[in-house]
């Protein structure tokens, strides 16, 4: 019995390590976001806690990331476009970049969702300390119910599902 005990602690105790653990993040799964306001490219301005009963993800990149702009294009594909019609919102963010140099490089890329440039890293620093790409999705009452690091298509599925699930 002992031995039976010791085991499932010990198990316990290593799913709780490993749970949620996404590399240089500050938030957790179950948190409420970290409040925030930003200016999107467009002037327009995104406040997360304007989008209580939508379903909302977050993302942040770089333009010199080469993850990042395998996964932008994918989730404009896959999610975006699925999704933008009903109870879902979405701002990715730049972090590190200025409003002007995002505008240049987005002109090429025409991507349609909201983009906002975080030049002082001071939304990112509200979620994580390093590694982008990075993605957070909240539920319609602003709870982290999905987060990520990197990119590959599995990531992808994972990110297709935590939406489907919320809206």
């Amino acid at each position: 019995m002992k031995k039976l005990t010791l085991v499932l602690f010990a198990l316990i105790v290593s799913a709780s390590l490993f749970a949620d653990n996404f590399k240089g993040s500050i938030v957790k799964n179950g948190n409420q976001v970290p409040q925030f306001e930003i200016t999107t490219l467009d002037g327009a301005k995104f406040n997360v806690a304007d989008f209580k009963g939508k379903v909302v993800l977050i993302n942040f990149f770089a333009t010199w990331c080469g993850p990042c702009m395998k996964e932008l294009p994918q989730v404009k594909k896959y999610i975006w476009k699925e999704f933008k019609d009903k109870d879902f919102a979405m701002i990715s963010i730049g972090r590190g970049h200025k409003a002007e140099e995002l505008r240049k490089w987005n002109k090429r890329r025409k991507f349609p969702f909201p983009i906002a440039a975080d030049p002082k890293r001071e939304v990112y620093d509200k979620f994580a300390t390093q590694y982008i790409p990075r993605t957070f999705i909240l539920d319609k009452n602003g709870k982290i119910v999905f987060q990520e690091v990197g990119f590959d298509q599995e990531k992808l599925k994972h990110m297709i599902k935590a939406v489907k699930d919320n809206l």
